[in-house]
């Protein structure tokens, strides 16, 4: 099962250091509850928004609407209550350390999992190809499609280890407090790009 990211409390608490680092909108804070928790937990707007509505009545935090966003800041009551509980936001923190790492091992191990399924599904795939071609006579053609089958299982494999792999190393990373720039997703994305156009172009040479 996996662990809760936030105690009972603990989220209030957080939110007021996420605001005393700068202000903020709420999709801001969501988004940074996201990247701090390595993509393990993204609250949803009505687990946030109450949540500020409450640090607002209680003077904590103040918003002020700039067009059609709301821009929540902490107050200099919401910085005197974060700062007499130091020690508290500090157990929060490391809370979250390990809750992360905890969820990131599972993840690996589900990866793991999954792909030990998935061989087990295409040896049992290709033995059926095999027991199937067995049973009548073969052709040049059959021998073809056999072969393209075998192929076409061992694509599958290659693409569905390159995820596990890519996914499983970026929540590794960011559980482990690093970042995450846009240039290395654009990097990803160009790569596999240029990876579909050439898998295209094979295709259509041999299909010609």
């Amino acid at each position: 099962m996996t662990p809760a990211v936030f105690s009972h409390g603990d989220l209030r608490l957080y939110l007021l250091s996420l605001l005393a680092e700068a202000p903020q909108h709420g999709y801001g804070i969501i988004q940074s509850l996201t990247d701090r928790t390595g993509g393990t937990y993204t609250p949803s707007a009505g687990t946030i928004y109450p949540r500020l509505a409450k640090l607002e009545e209680e003077g904590l935090v103040t918003k002020t609407v700039d067009g059609r966003t709301t821009i929540y800041s902490i107050t200099e009551a919401g910085r005197a209550e974060l700062a007499s509980r130091e020690g508290d936001l500090a157990g929060i923190e490391a809370g979250i350390t390990d809750s992360v790492r905890l969820i990131a091992s599972e993840v690996r191990q589900s990866v793991q999992d999954a792909m030990k399924s998935l061989r087990a599904d295409l040896a049992a795939a290709e033995k059926g190809d095999r027991s199937a071609a067995k049973s009548r006579p073969r052709t040049e053609t059959d021998d073809s499609r056999l072969l393209s089958r075998e192929e076409m299982h061992r694509a599958d494999a290659v693409v569905n280890a390159f995820r596990a792999r890519v996914r499983t190393d970026l929540r590794t990373h960011l559980a482990k407090g690093g970042t995450l720039s846009s240039s290395v997703v654009t990097e990803l994305e160009t790569a596999l790009d240029e990876a579909a156009r050439n898998v295209t172009a094979a295709l259509s040479i041999r299909g010609s």
